[in-house]
């Protein structure tokens, strides 16, 4: 009795193994070529130095995918944890990475790295300067909000990720006299302070906010009056 219990239980055992491999035969051809790029990768890992990982994806040759692949494998922990070092959150610090990453790719398939072996050097140069520029933008962006009359801030709201509002906003900008858009455009464009807008145009930094203010007031009205 026992044994005829056992012998039914280990059918039922072989059953179950044999239903979960029908089940995993489909994905046999896509676990194999993972695991191929995986070796692939590791290999390339312990092989390849910066230089040659430069070199490769410089070529675009078939090798190029794997090593980009590498690249970002070997250096994209690396910038992350500049980003969240350097940054305010670690949205921000994602971010840093794919910009750095993009800008790094690009140098590198245009030819731009004049030394390949500083690799990681050139990596580190471009998450200072990346991230630099984000957070001017950051800081950009929080004195137009402070400096805005309250009219202009409802219109620069999240709608401006519509390309017709950005027309209507360089279109109020344009019908502004020459020295207002000219404050406004070194305030918020080119991030210049009040006292080097004030040396350029000619007047006292007490003017140049002024006259930044009144440009502001004329564009929220431009821009109200043209959605009514």
């Amino acid at each position: 009795m026992t044994h005829r219990h056992s012998q039914r239980a280990g059918r039922r055992v072989d059953a179950r193994i044999a239903a979960k491999c029908v089940t995993f035969v489909p994905l046999l051809p896509l676990i194999r070529v993972t695991l191929a790029l995986v070796l692939v990768l590791r290999a390339m890992d312990s092989d390849c130095s910066d230089a040659e990982l430069v070199q490769h994806i410089a070529a675009r040759g078939s090798d190029a995918a794997r090593a980009e692949a590498l690249l970002y494998q070997r250096f994209a922990g690396r910038i992350e944890l500049y980003g969240r070092r350097h940054l305010e959150s670690p949205s921000a610090a994602r971010d840093l990475v794919q910009q750095v990453m993009l800008r790094v790719l690009e140098a590198i398939r245009e030819r731009r790295l004049e030394n390949p072996a500083a690799l990681a050097s050139f990596v580190l140069g471009t998450c200072r300067n990346v991230s630099w520029d984000m957070r001017r933008a950051d800081q950009r962006q929080r004195r137009l909000e402070r400096a805005a009359p309250p009219q202009l801030q409802e219109a620069v709201d999240q709608r401006w990720l519509d390309q017709a509002q950005v027309v209507r906003l360089f279109g109020c900008m344009s019908g502004l006299p020459e020295r207002e858009a000219s404050v406004l455009r070194m305030s918020f464009w080119e991030d210049r302070p009040a006292e080097e807008i004030a040396q350029r145009i000619g007047a006292s930094t007490g003017n140049v906010r002024v006259i930044r203010h009144r440009a502001l007031a004329k564009l929220a009205a431009c821009l109200h009056a043209e959605e009514s």
